[in-house]
């Protein structure tokens, strides 16, 4: 199955978790990045679901900690949210990160028809939630961001958007729309503008459904690695399996390098 596999043209990297947790790089992941993978004739797209800071200040950050990324190579679930909402032209109730409104600079919030929920701690109490609840019971479409159970802090694990949602889901008796990963919506719209085919791409994360799962799913391969979010077992939580489990995100551009140029 393997062997009908077309050359691999494009590496899709989520950034928290795979090459950095907070503000502390993955031990031996801007050289990977930067002697490795740059000299691989593939086209590299950062993709993450973060929705703590804006695009802008993630690079930032990214630069901070010594990788080097531009701008374009960086696709958020943020983006893609933004996307949605001027497609269907709403007014969002936005219960996301006050440093993640940039990314929504221009859209109208007054009088809300819909209800957006990223991660956003200050938000996830009772007279917000109520609101957002009260929108969607009057039919405002609810849109997730994304849907992650958890992330990585330097302290521990910490509770994502998820939860929040899947409680507003509960409540309301109806389904979010989400647009971040694991949706295959979402991978194959990276991809756009690479001139890559989904089975020509890779994904490299540390979350075993949304991100190595999603990108399977949109017909990708996806190595799962053992940093961030990573436990004991989470390989075995999808099926198919993971097409390979690496310690960190070094081991896997080593692999990508020597197994599949």
């Amino acid at each position: 199955r393997m062997a009908a596999r077309r050359a691999l043209k494009a590496v899709l990297v989520d950034l928290s978790g795979t090459l950095h947790i907070e503000d502390s790089a993955v031990p031996g992941a801007q050289e990977a990045l930067k002697r490795q993978l740059r000299s691989a004739p593939v086209t590299i797209r950062f993709v993450t679901n973060t929705t703590k800071e804006c695009k802008r200040d993630l690079l930032e950050r990214l630069t901070k900690l010594g990788f080097d990324i531009a701008e374009n190579e960086i696709f958020t679930s943020l983006t893609a949210a933004r996307n949605l909402l001027e497609q269907k032209q709403v007014r969002p109730l936005l219960l996301v990160d006050d440093k993640a409104l940039p990314d929504f600079a221009g859209i109208v919030t007054a009088d809300p028809n819909a209800v957006v929920v990223g991660l956003a701690p200050e938000h996830f109490h009772y007279e917000r939630m109520n609101r957002a609840f009260r929108l969607i019971l009057d039919g405002a479409p609810l849109i997730a961001i994304h849907k992650a159970r958890y992330f990585k802090k330097k302290d521990g694990l910490a509770l994502g958007p998820g939860p929040f949602v899947t409680g507003l889901e509960y409540a309301t008796d109806t389904k979010a729309t989400v647009v971040g990963k694991p949706e295959k919506t979402f991978f194959l719209e990276a991809l756009r503008g690479t001139d890559c085919a989904p089975e020509e791409a890779i994904m490299i994360g540390d979350d075993c459904r949304d991100d190595v799962g999603g990108a399977q799913n949109a017909g990708m391969r996806g190595i799962l690695v053992r940093t961030g979010k990573y436990r004991p077992a989470d390989e075995d939580k999808i099926n198919p399996a993971p097409y390979l489990t690496c310690e960190n995100f070094p081991e896997a551009v080593e692999h990508i390098l020597e197994h599949l140029l």
